[in-house]
C-alpha cells in the first residue's frame, strides 16, 4: 500500500468530519477517496478494467445508501435543489452544464487517442517458417522459391505494375480493416484486436523478412502459427481460403511497393 495516499484520504475525511459536512459532500468524498485509493494507493497498479468494476460497485452502494430513507434523500437533494434554483448560483450552474458534457467528451477523445501498443509477452515474433507448405493442393517449397512476379520489375515494368495494382485491390478489399490505410496497424477494427496487427512501415518487420515468409503468414494466418510463436491470439484468418495464390503474391508486391522497402534476399549457402 502507498501509505501517503491512504493517509491523505484519511486526512480529507477527518477534515470533512471537523467541518460537519453534509451527506452529499460525504458521498462525493467517499466515492472520490475510494477511486484515489484504487488508482494510486497500491504499489502494484490495478488494471483499469478492475478499477472500473470496483467503482461501479461503489457507485451503486453509495446511491443505495443515500436513498435508503426519506431523511437521507431529503438531505442529499436539498443542496442540489438550492444549487439549481437560487439565482446566486446561476453562473456556477451554467458552468457546470457546459463543463460536465465537455469533460465527458474530452475523456472519450483521450481514450480514443491512446497510442496502440501490442501486449508484451515473451514469444518469438517472427517464428521460423516451415520448409514447405501446401496451398490450394500445391506443395510450395518456401526455401527454394521467391515471388514469381518480382522479376517483372526489371523485365516487364508494365506487367509488374499490373500485379502491384492488383495487390492494391486485394489489400484494400481485405486487409485495410486491420492494418489500416497507411499500413501502420491503425485500421478500424484494431481496438478489438490483441495483439494488434503488424505495422508494415516499421523497418523491423517486412524489410527483415523474405517474401516467402509473408506468403506463408498470409496463406495460413493465425491458425498456422507454430508452437514457438505461442502464446498468440491473432485474429488474422487463413487467406488461402479466400484468395488465389496469385492474389497473395500480388498483395506482397504491393506491401513492399507502398512502404518503399525490399524483401530480405535469400541467403546463399557457401560450400
Amino acid at each position: 500500500m502507498n501509505l501517503l495516499i491512504v493517509l491523505a484520504v484519511a486526512a480529507a475525511f477527518g477534515l470533512l468530519r471537523f467541518m460537519r459536512a453534509g451527506l452529499l459532500a460525504w458521498a462525493a468524498a467517499a466515492w472520490l477517496g475510494l477511486y484515489v485509493i484504487f488508482r494510486f494507493g497500491f504499489s502494484t497498479p490495478i488494471p483499469a478494467s478492475v478499477i472500473t468494476l470496483y467503482m461501479g460497485i461503489v457507485s451503486i452502494a453509495t446511491l443505495a445508501y443515500v436513498t435508503s430513507s426519506e431523511e437521507r434523500r431529503e438531505e442529499v437533494s436539498r443542496p442540489l435543489v438550492r444549487f439549481m434554483t437560487e439565482k446566486r448560483y446561476t453562473a456556477l450552474l451554467g458552468a457546470a452544464v457546459v463543463a460536465i458534457p465537455a469533460l465527458a467528451a474530452a475523456n472519450v477523445y483521450v481514450q480514443m487517442n491512446v497510442p496502440l501498443e501490442p501486449a508484451f509477452f515473451a514469444r518469438t515474433v517472427h517464428p521460423a517458417s516451415p520448409s514447405e507448405i501446401t496451398v490450394h493442393d500445391a506443395v510450395i517449397k518456401l526455401d527454394a522459391v521467391a515471388n514469381p512476379f518480382l522479376p517483372l520489375q526489371r523485365s516487364n515494368p508494365d506487367e509488374f505494375r499490373k500485379h502491384v495494382e492488383n495487390g492494391r485491390r486485394v489489400y484494400y478489399q481485405n486487409c485495410v480493416f486491420c492494418h489500416g490505410d497507411n499500413m501502420t496497424a491503425n485500421g478500424m477494427f484494431v481496438h478489438g484486436l490483441d495483439p494488434i496487427p503488424t505495422n508494415f512501415t516499421d523497418q523491423g518487420t517486412i524489410a527483415m523478412l523474405r517474401d516467402t515468409f509473408l506468403f506463408w503468414r498470409i496463406s495460413k494466418g493465425g491458425p498456422g502459427l507454430p508452437e514457438e510463436g505461442a502464446p498468440w491470439s491473432t485474429a488474422m484468418p487463413a487467406w488461402e481460403k479466400m484468395l488465389k495464390e496469385e492474389e497473395m503474391w500480388d498483395v506482397i508486391l504491393f506491401l513492399y511497393d507502398f512502404t518503399g522497402q525490399k524483401p530480405r534476399a535469400k541467403e546463399e549457402v557457401t560450400p
